[in-house]
């Protein structure tokens, strides 16, 4: 009967609503045994727009109303001006996605324009790593809160040289801008100097995946205002950023995994503490069984003779 009804012109909204049903339960359809013969579940198509004043017209004229359009001045129009169009021309009540659909069946949609990058995408590539601060890889990891279902980010950098964290974020949030500010301040804490215009040799190199803080326009503008050379990995690639995914690695299990975090202040203060023991106390199988800061500490007694990295 309600189907009768909406036939009639009446609302499938108004009229669930006066039979005090979900609007819902108009659109179920039971799922079939065979999957291949199920019908098409959701809500079915009318076949039909109405204009302003309730007059019925045809999804068929509607598509002669779109190539009428096309072959005109509107033909440098997407769905959703074409979908301003036919309600201004032809006082239709249609949807844009309505619109986006019949020109997707009849192939007249515009192709999408890709968006042009402000700053030049950099593949990482191989380099000869011979001291700190030449490089650094940088990643985001998170974290969660028990039994609350909310989460925390870690922003981490990491130098491949001596394997110090030399700088992270925590909090309920990560953006572009709180990596830089981190970035800035493990500059500042590592006493790395900004190079001139013509020391391009002497450029920090930093390396991230193609997560969206990382191709944004504000990273982009800091390294360059800073003279850091910014360079991405490809896709599906994790081991390029190899040090700092095997950090986050042992950061899970030696630290995540071994807590469960009240709050986001108890999760901080843990993670404070857990970055300290690492930095300065953990055994680190590939420096000698060094810390990082041990390692960092004679190398520079020995005048910065030790061993070459490449990656």
């Amino acid at each position: 009967m309600v189907k009768e009804w909406h036939e009639e012109g009446f609302s499938i909204k108004r009229l669930m609503k006066f039979l005090r049903l979900s609007r819902s339960l108009f659109y179920y359809k039971p799922v079939a045994q065979n999957p291949e013969k199920a019908e098409e579940r959701g809500r079915p198509c009318p076949g039909f727009s109405l204009t302003n004043k309730e007059e019925r017209i045809s999804d068929e004229q509607i598509q002669e109303f779109l190539m009428e359009a096309i072959e005109g001045e509107e033909g440098v129009y997407g769905y959703r001006k074409l979908t301003h169009h036919l309600k201004t021309v032809y006082d239709l009540k249609i949807n844009a996605k309505k619109v986006y659909r019949l020109c997707k069946e009849m192939g007249i949609l515009l192709p999408q324009r890709k968006k042009k990058s402000k700053h030049p995408r950099r593949l990482a590539r191989n380099h000869v790593i011979t001291g700190p601060n030449q490089m650094w890889q940088l990643d985001i990891k998170y974290g969660s809160i028990a039994q609350s279902g909310r989460f925390f980010f870690v922003a981490s950098a990491i130098d491949v040289f001596d394997r110090s964290i030399v700088g992270y974020y925590r909090g309920s949030d990560c953006k572009a801008t709180s990596i830089t500010n981190m970035i800035q301040d493990s500059l500042k804490r590592r006493n790395v100097p900004r190079p001139e215009e013509d020391e391009q040799e002497k450029r920090l190199i930093i390396r991230t995946d193609n997560g969206p803080q990382f191709v944004s326009d504000h990273f982009g503008d800091f390294c360059e205002d800073e003279r850091i050379y910014h360079e991405r990995i490809p896709k599906k690639s994790p081991n390029s950023n190899a040090f700092i995914e095997s950090f986050h690695s042992i950061l899970e299990r030696e630290c995540f995994q071994q807590q469960d975090f009240e709050c986001f202040d108890h999760a901080y203060e843990i993670l404070d503490v857990f970055i300290d023991f690492y930095n300065e106390r953990r055994y680190h199988g590939s420096l000698n069984y060094l810390s990082p800061c041990q390692f960092l500490s004679r190398f520079q007694e020995n005048n910065g003779h030790s061993q070459k990295i490449s990656l």
